[in-house]
């Protein structure tokens, strides 16, 4: 047996929730000696790179959530042509969605259905279009940015498991980004539908969206689907959330994507160009499916 596979196995029985929950307090303890040790530790163990932080003095950083959700200079990340990475990290898989599945790791897939928490309505609108998987390892800088235009309409929490989302589990627990607990945020854009799935992770203390704040944890009560009669808009190359640790964010769109020519498993930077999404008829928005289980 494998490294990999045995350490995927040990995760099963582990009481994920409350392992993360738990770094989730220490991570936003405020006592300096604990919090600056933490941060030191992780820059040295990492080696993450503070030059492009708009703070680059690990001391003045509150909490080491401050430190880890951290903004950069404004120049530090360019906004490039078409469609751009939504955050820094490893651009592991990408391609064309077919048969409505998306591909995890070498013969590992799952489905848009599954990926969107069972709505195949929404689902159906992908078959046929492009995805991209980008995952933010532990020295990354962690805010997700929009990957094009769009306006909000629907956002969705998926309670589930948190398994770790490295690539040794992802080869080897199925199914796993539909497993875990995840936001599904629904998109309008130029080029049809889109949809950013920010999927959590073992010890990832929660995660936030700039329109509503933090929205994980919350208490295992089922899917909740909150529509946004307010439209909330936001541009290219915009923040749109951040994760407090790290995770991966799945891209889908309705539109099939021109990636740019390249092996997977390669580092991005967000902002960077990923490939170009082509102009289309005006597709139904999100606005016109049926009516929503909660609004806001």
């Amino acid at each position: 047996m494998t490294l990999a596979k045995l350490f995927s196995l040990i995760q099963y029985p582990l009481p994920h929730h409350a392992l993360s929950r738990l770094m989730g307090r220490l991570a936003d303890c405020r006592v300096t000696w604990i919090k600056d040790l933490a941060i030191r530790t992780f820059i040295r163990r990492f080696g993450v790179d503070m030059t492009e932080a708009r703070q680059p003095d690990p001391g003045a950083y509150a909490s080491f959530n401050d430190f880890f959700t951290r903004p950069l200079k404004e120049d530090a990340r360019p906004i490039g042509e078409g469609l751009v990475s939504p955050a820094d990290g490893t651009l592991s898989r990408f391609g064309a969605i077919e048969s409505g599945r998306l591909i995890q790791a070498k013969g590992r897939e799952f489905t848009v259905t599954e990926l969107l928490g069972g709505d195949s309505t929404a689902a159906s609108r992908f078959h046929g279009g492009s995805f991209a998987t980008v995952y933010l390892s532990p020295r990354d800088y962690h805010r997700v940015h929009m990957p094009v235009t769009g306006t909000l309409r629907e956002m969705t929490y998926v309670p589930g498991r948190l398994f770790s989302v490295n690539t040794a589990t992802t080869g080897h627990v199925p199914r796993l980004f539909a497993r875990n607990e995840r936001l599904v945020c629904h998109f309008d854009t130029e080029h049809g539908p889109m949809v950013l799935v920010l999927v959590g992770a073992m010890i990832v203390a929660g995660i936030e969206t700039v329109w509503a704040g933090q929205i994980t944890p919350l208490p295992r009560r089922g899917i909740q689907r909150i529509r946004f009669d307010t439209p909330v808009h936001l541009a290219k190359g915009a923040e749109m959330g951040r994760f407090k640790l790290g995770s991966t964010v799945v891209m889908a769109f309705a539109e099939s994507v021109d990636f740019v020519s390249g092996k997977r498993e390669r580092k991005v930077q967000m902002g960077q160009r990923l490939g170009s999404l082509s102009l289309s008829e005006p597709a139904q928005t999100l606005s016109e499916k049926t009516g929503p289980e909660r609004t806001r």
